[in-house]
């Protein structure tokens, strides 16, 4: 279904836990694939190897609004400014 999603061209796609109950050789087929579009892809996903890969922009919903980031996962999750702004928002 994923396919056919892509081949008609959307500009977005939204994906929950995309990897979860593919293979290894198909995550890998699937992380260029997400990587080369060039559209939108808004997602959610456990897998930290396809999140580091795939995301440029995180944006974290909390109680309190979003921290919204130009930045890859791993630089999110070092980023100092943005572990102040975690603390405070879940406060």
């Amino acid at each position: 279904m994923l396919s056919k999603m892509m081949l008609q061209n959307p500009n977005v796609i939204v994906l929950d836990q995309p990897t979860n109950h593919l293979d290894l050789e198909s995550i890998q087929s699937f992380n260029e694939q997400c990587t080369a579009y060039s559209g939108v892809v808004l997602l959610t996903s456990h897998d930290h190897t396809f999140m580091q890969t795939v995301a440029n922009r995180i944006i974290e919903l909390t109680p309190k609004g979003i921290i919204d980031r130009l930045m890859t996962f791993d630089e999110y999750l070092a980023d100092d400014r943005v572990k102040a702004l975690r603390e405070e928002m879940y406060k």
